[in-house]
């Protein structure tokens, strides 16, 4: 069963569908908004007030009602598979309010991430292990975010991808198989 682990939704439960998502562990949950709260008290930005976060291969919606329990104003999601919408959209509706979220049924890896980037604060991309082009869907991302943006990226520790000329990496943790790399406007 996955919980929100922090804010005012904590210990809720989120459905879950085994076939087609790797729903992120309370683990990596905790220590990636650890480490986003260690970056805004670093350098005093607003990440959550009037923010907008971008979950990208969405699956359950873990991350981002995670980030609406922890204080976000909404969170996007883009999913590409309806049989994982429906259970997503169960989860909004059991947690939010309707102009608390929205979700995107595009695959996003052939997207244009068609968003006014001017509030999205954090983008979280956790596609399939080794499955997508992560280089591609930086590209696209360095020449849209704003400068106090994050971009956590979820892949196995075997993905080597490139940071593009315009990021720069300040962080990156593993666990296990897995590791979380923290982008910004370089």
């Amino acid at each position: 069963m996955i919980k929100i682990t922090s804010g005012k939704f904590k210990n809720r439960s989120l459905e879950t569908i085994d076939k087609f998502v790797r729903p992120t562990s309370s683990l990596k949950r905790e220590a990636f908004f650890s480490i986003l709260d260690s970056y805004v008290l670093k350098n005093s930005i607003n990440l959550y007030k009037k923010k907008i976060f971008l979950d990208l291969f969405a699956g359950i919606g873990t991350m981002g009602l995670e980030s609406i329990s922890r204080g976000i104003s909404k969170a996007i999601f883009y999913e590409n598979n309806n049989d994982v919408i429906r259970i997503l959209k169960k989860n909004c509706n059991k947690l939010c309010k309707d102009d608390q979220y929205s979700i995107i049924k595009e695959d996003i890896e052939n997207s244009r991430i068609n968003e006014d980037f001017k509030n999205i604060s954090i983008i979280y991309m956790d596609p399939p292990y080794l499955k997508h082009d992560v280089n591609k869907i930086l590209n696209i991302l360095q020449n849209k975010i704003t400068k106090n943006s994050i971009i956590g990226v979820e892949t196995s520790i075997n993905d080597d991808f490139k940071i593009p000329n315009k990021l720069m990496l300040i962080n990156k943790k593993k666990y296990g198989k897995t590791k979380i790399s923290f982008l910004v406007l370089s």
